[in-house]
């Protein structure tokens, strides 16, 4: 007894003289004893707010700190573990699940929108529990009860959804799908749909420059979507949804382990519109005709002990909208004055892989390398206006993870590659290009864990179109109090604006386009470069003990030069370089808190100011909102026997007035106000869990049916001068809904 007391007081006393590390890794526990870690569990010192997560092979290394004794281990769906430190190395931590019988009720559960305290960027993850509050069939879908990002339909024609962040349309945001670049370029319109909602167990929203590991092109953002792993994932899944506009969706997912390392899944998205719908008696269909086939092979490898991860992925997808006027027939009224039609063909295939190693001995240092190839063929028309786009890209980024001396000083840097091959035909006109690019970065990261954190980054990248041009990227975090965290961030970002895919809309529409040239590379254009500064409040408490989140963001970009897509003209869409200014100034307050146990309220604010230097003059950018309010209202019933319970959620969308584009050089019929009217969009769902394998969901969007009363100008005469389908401010479907069931085995 007496020589373990001296052990235990020479391992304290080493402790507050270094900055030694306490390590361990989690895992969960099952009864086949099988070795499954946990990646992004919550490690953190009692009665603080110092803390840090485990890596993909479930490990963790946090410096001590005399003053504390005990670590916090939490994860979704376990219990929370509380360890006495009295070791370096902890060895295994084995989470049991949270299993709820009837006489045990759990009153904690981590929410399912996350913004941490110690992030030193502002991130906010969303898992796969938010995203079934609502029917969620797609990426577009998945945000309709969150608050961080807007989403907006592009026009009353084509129906596509886009996401607005900080007062910018998604090209300005970098898509990632597992960190690796996924929509962008041919895809841009289009491609929030074409990742199906169920394949997706969580989604990570970087407000800001983001991170200069995963390039340069993100100016407002970043949201990357991480996909369930073979290895952990149900071993099948079925999802069945039907509504009142005859759209049908089939998901599924089956999963095997083939041993303890290695597991294979497949995916299968499938969905059909076959529903002839015209409720606001334009002739023009309110929703496209569409069908779409969406599979993909999946393999994961996991060796926890000798450190090895990696992934596998091929994705194939088919998909085919036809839009326009009711008694549109491709096969006779294509390229003709009979009838304005639309057909959007597209075909897609993805592969990608990632290879990970995390040295057994040193769990803070590691290799990664992701590679990635697409190849995208869209083949469409809308009326007598032809698009067709080829996109071929090849991704390559390698990134090597160590510390300089210990756990506070982290880096990460590396090499990264990119091509991108258009082959571009509007009408007449071809725009055939390549892309190529190659970068090196450098990324420091210093923790003191109790106050400051910073991130400071540093690429420099050669484009072949772009130039040689660096990207600084800072992020700050400071801890002001306890639970109380200051964020500052700036960086600096650039890209080439691919004009027609981003804008597909136009097409829709008389509008001539016209191209302002400025003896650019890019369509004769200037690429689009511009900062990102942002600061941000995030304070957590408890509240007639009940858990409160505050927060507040304020965002400012700047762009130096911008390709303005200029509307103002009713019988124009001109395209061209920014000369004056352009600037961004978007505010939020979030709260969020716990009314009673397992009912929750989330209130949001944005207010966006977005001014733009026009040919015209300096004007508020059209078509977008200066206030927003957002609000959810959520509950859980006690979980009984076998998993059983009912959840409920409501969800209100306002949005305030918005300025049009100048029509008043059209005729007197076809002139729009100067500015809307507010409104608002109500959805609502009821889910019944039956057991902890099935659950049925019935649900409502748009129950007020708010719709805008004129959604085409001129949908009498879609040949003539004055049609135009691209001023879309409010809903074109009426109240909708839906039907649907989820089961996992």
């Amino acid at each position: 007894m007496k020589s373990s007391l001296i052990v235990l007081f020479l391992f304290f006393n080493y402790l507050s003289f270094s900055q030694l590390q306490i390590k361990g890794t989690v895992l969960e526990f099952n009864l086949d004893n099988k070795e499954k870690v946990l990646s992004n569990v919550n490690v953190l010192w009692l009665d603080s707010n110092i803390g840090t997560t485990t890596n993909e092979l479930g490990e963790f290394a946090i410096p001590y700190k005399k003053e504390y004794q005990k670590l916090v281990v939490s994860y979704v769906g376990f219990k929370t573990d509380t360890i006495t430190v009295n070791r370096p190395n902890l060895g295994k931590i084995w989470l049991h699940p949270d299993v709820e019988l009837e006489e045990v009720v759990v009153r904690k559960k981590l929410n399912p929108i996350q913004k941490s305290l110690f992030n030193v960027q502002n991130v906010v993850t969303v898992d796969s529990r938010e995203m079934l509050k609502a029917a969620c069939c797609n990426l577009s879908e998945s945000f309709e009860t969150n608050p961080s990002v807007d989403v907006n339909i592009s026009d009353a024609v084509t129906g596509a959804k886009q996401i607005q962040m900080l007062g910018l349309n998604s090209p300005y945001l970098l898509f990632t799908q597992e960190n690796m670049p996924s929509i962008r370029g041919a895809s841009q319109i289009y491609g929030l749909s074409f990742i199906p909602g169920s394949w997706i167990e969580s989604i990570q929203i970087t407000k800001g420059a983001g991170s200069v590991l995963n390039g340069f092109e993100s100016i407002s953002g970043q949201i990357n979507s991480e996909l369930v792993k073979p290895l952990t994932d149900s071993e099948l899944f079925l999802n069945m949804y039907a509504n009142n506009y005859e759209r049908y969706e089939l998901n599924t997912r089956y999963n095997t382990v083939l041993n303890d390392k290695l597991a294979a899944g497949i995916y299968l998205h499938a969905n059909l519109r076959d529903g002839i719908i015209d409720r606001n008696a334009d002739n023009f269909l309110d929703t496209p005709l569409a069908k779409q086939i969406n599979f993909m092979n999946r393999w994961q490898f996991l060796d926890p002990d000798k450190g090895w991860v990696s992934f596998l992925n091929a994705q194939f997808l088919l998909d085919e909208k036809q839009t326009g006027e009711k008694n549109f027939d491709p096969k006779t009224d294509q390229f003709t004055n009979n009838a304005w039609g639309s057909e959007v063909k597209t075909n897609r295939l993805d592969i990608s892989a990632k290879l990970g190693y995390v040295f057994p001995e040193l769990p803070y240092q590691s290799f990664g390398y992701q590679t990635a190839f697409s190849h995208h063929d869209q083949n469409s028309y809308y009326g007598l206006n032809l698009y067709d786009i080829k996109h071929t890209s090849y991704y390559s980024n390698a990134i090597f993870n160590s510390i300089i001396g210990s756990t506070q000083h982290k880096f990460k840097t590396g090499l990264s590659f990119n091509h991108d091959r258009f082959e571009e035909n509007v009408n007449t006109t071809n725009y055939d290009r390549i892309d190529n690019s190659v970068g090196a970065f450098f990324e420091y990261t210093y923790d003191n864990l109790e106050k400051l954190s910073f991130v400071a980054g540093l690429r420099l990248d050669n484009h072949n179109r772009l130039g040689t041009f660096i990207t600084p990227r800072l992020h700050l975090r400071y801890s002001l109090w306890n639970k109380a965290s200051l964020r500052l961030s700036t960086g600096r970002g650039k890209r080439a604006s691919n004009i027609f895919a981003e804008n597909q809309q136009l097409f829709a529409s008389s509008r001539a386009i016209n191209i302002v040239n400025n003896s650019g590379n890019l369509y004769s254009l200037h690429p689009e470069t511009a900062w990102n500064t942002g600061i941000g409040f995030v304070q957590k408490l408890y509240l007639w003990n009940r858990a409160m989140d505050l927060s507040l963001d304020f965002y400012r970009i700047a762009f130096t030069d911008q390709v303005i897509v200029d509307w103002e003209n009713p019988r124009a869409i001109s395209f061209y370089n920014l000369s004056g200014k352009s600037v961004s100034k978007s505010l939020q307050v979030d709260l969020s808190y716990e009314l009673i146990q397992n009912m929750n309220l989330r209130l949001t604010y944005k207010n966006y100011d977005v001014k733009v230097d026009y040919q015209s003059g300096s004007l508020q950018k059209p078509l977008q909102p200066l206030h927003r309010f957002f609000t959810n209202l959520s509950y859980e019933t006690p979980r009984k026997y076998r998993q059983r319970h009912w959840r409920m959620d409501f969800t209100l969308h306002w949005q305030g007035e918005q300025r049009l584009p100048n029509t008043t050089t059209n005729a007197t019929a076809y002139q729009l106000p100067a500015k809307t009217a507010a409104y608002s969009i109500i959805n609502s769902q009821l889910t019944r869990a039956v057991n902890e394998k099935f659950e049925v969901y019935l649900g409502g969007e748009n129950i007020g049916n708010t719709t805008q009363k004129k959604p085409i100008l001129s949908a009498e005469d879609p040949f003539g001068p004055y049609f135009d389908s691209t001023v879309l401010f409010a809903p074109v479907l009426g109240e909708t809904y839906y039907l649907g069931f989820r089961y996992r085995l």
